[in-house]
């Protein structure tokens, strides 16, 4: 039996290209949007709305160039509005510019709140009607499969319902395949959302049902799961909730909260594996922060900190775990801090002597010197690659260095341009001294560039490795200039990226602690992939 069979199949459409690019701080080039186009297929069969044809030079040339790309999975979609208000369609610089795209669907938007047809559009309610109407059967006659987006249907349907139900009626007698109801503002409630999706399938009966709700309320992702359950079958969102104002529903929570419930055909077993990596690519390409705490994707998801909790999660994963990290491609981490117990310790020390027992006193000895440091400043749930050093050493695995740093001064001076501080630094591998003066941007970058010349011919890694993020905390302002500073380090090697730490009243020295740390776990870990 397949196993798919006596579900509810969801149909996705991908709105990040387009809404998404409305966010804040978020922006597509061309060639990223053909990139994510490219990688979106790992996700499966979807639509995909990738702009809107004659609104700016950067959407004109993808869909001049999208023609090329070789994706059966992708449904590209072509956005745009009705035509004008008096505007016979087929005169519509608006919809001629769709049709000219090569979009095989085009999606347009039209009014369904009679505040906007009266106080936007500044017509009568019945030009709003022929204009929807009329845009979607011209478009229809020339072969595209027509999706209309019912602009703000929930606060229409709250005011004035008759006349939003009538918005929705003249597009399905234009023929529209779908009706997608739209929370514009983001202000409903659930039960709102429920009340109007249910309206239009007793009243209208249409082919197709779509959602698209914004998270101004922070219910994007409820609004739409009650939706569903109302019969919708097309979910509308971004990846990482990205979108204007308080960004759209979340397609990185949603997929896989309505694939795990049992109960809806969302994606592929194998696509939602891919969910945690692809939302990170999304991320990535934006040159966004991303969400650490975000549901089934975020690093945080399934991190557990507490000892009880560890202790009992590590017996059955079901006591604090509502599923498989690894089922949307994500990891459990166990964190070790302060609030850490014997079992944190265990799991951890457990990657280096996977046969070690909780009663081993070098548990405990780990266990209470990460407490100590902890109280001095470090903060080890954020500095792995530091964590793991510590563990090493008191196994007795790292008990001689794999280098020594035997000098090290730094010079810098702000006003002399862009490379303004110089380091010199004098280091021994074995019986060989090397002595590098290397100059950089900044006192830590001038270090951290000669260290790794320094090193680089002994230990080759260094050179796939990379710095890519350095964060400083005063951890007691009160002391001023004299406060003590935590420093950590990120370094990525590969797709691996890890965190190291350094504290001290000293700036550059915390700055050189979690330096030397991230260096000497990156050969560590070079020497144990090459074993």
């Amino acid at each position: 039996m397949n196993q798919d069979q006596g579900k509810k199949k969801i149909t996705i459409y991908d709105t990040t290209l387009r809404d998404g690019a409305q966010g804040e701080g978020i922006h597509f080039s061309t060639q990223d949007k053909l990139s994510y186009v490219n990688r979106i297929e790992d996700m499966g069969n979807l639509y995909v709305e990738a702009g809107w044809p004659g609104a700016n030079p950067r959407d004109e040339e993808f869909f001049q160039q999208c023609t090329k790309l070789q994706s059966p999975l992708v449904n590209i979609v072509a956005f745009g509005s009705t035509c004008k208000v008096s505007e016979p369609p087929d005169k519509s610089d608006i919809l001629l510019k769709l049709l000219a795209s090569g979009a095989k669907t085009i999606a347009i938007f039209g009014k369904s709140w009679d505040l906007h047809v009266r106080d936007v559009l500044r017509t009568t309610l019945e030009e709003n009607l022929r204009i929807i109407r009329e845009s979607v059967s011209f478009l229809l006659q020339q072969g595209r499969e027509v999706f209309f987006d019912a602009e703000h249907f929930f606060d229409g349907f709250k005011e004035n319902p008759e006349y939003a139900l009538k918005c929705i009626a003249a597009a399905l007698e234009g023929g529209a395949k779908t009706i997608v109801l739209c929370d514009t503002n983001g202000g409903s409630l659930p039960e709102e959302i429920a009340a109007g999706v249910r309206a239009v399938k007793q009243e209208l009966s249409p082919q197709e049902l779509g959602i698209h709700v914004h998270n101004d309320r922070g219910l994007a992702v409820a609004n739409s799961l009650i939706a569903v359950e109302s019969g919708v079958t097309q979910i509308q969102g971004t990846w990482n909730g990205f979108g204007e104002r308080c960004g759209n529903a979340n397609l990185s929570t949603l997929i896989p909260l309505l694939q795990l419930t049992g109960k809806y055909n969302v994606v592929s077993d194998s696509a939602l594996l891919k969910i945690t990596p692809f939302s990170r690519y999304v991320a990535e390409l934006t040159n966004a922060p991303f969400d650490e705490k975000q549901p089934f994707v975020g690093r945080s998801a399934f991190a557990h900190k507490a000892g009880m909790h560890v202790d009992a999660i590590l017996k059955n994963q079901r006591t604090f775990e509502h599923m498989d990290p690894a089922d949307v491609g994500n990891e459990r981490r166990i964190l070790i801090s302060d609030q850490a117990g014997k079992a944190n310790i265990l799991e951890r020390l457990c990657r280096f002597e996977p046969d070690m027992r909780k009663d081993d006193p070098r548990v405990e000895i780990a266990m209470n010197e990460i407490k100590e440091l902890e109280h001095s400043g470090f903060q080890f749930e954020a500095a792995e690659g530091s964590l793991d050093l510590l563990l090493l050493r008191s196994l007795g695995k790292l008990t001689t260095p794999m280098f020594e740093v035997l000098d090290y001064h730094v010079w810098s001076d702000p006003l002399r341009g862009e490379l303004d501080s110089v380091a010199v630094v004098k280091v021994k591998v074995g019986e060989e001294t090397v002595q590098i003066a290397s100059e950089g941007n900044g006192p830590v970058n001038a270090l951290d560039t000669a260290l790794r010349q320094a090193l680089a011919k002994f230990f080759p890694v260094l050179e796939e490795s990379e710095l890519v993020n350095y964060k400083v905390r005063v951890l007691d302002g009160a002391h001023g200039t004299e406060a003590i500073v935590r420093v950590i380090i990120d370094t990525r090697l590969g797709n691996d990226v890890w965190g190291t730490i350094g504290v001290s009243k000293n700036i550059l020295r915390a700055s050189a602690q979690a330096l030397l740390d991230a260096i000497n776990w990156t050969i560590w870990k070079g020497r144990d992939a090459s074993h």
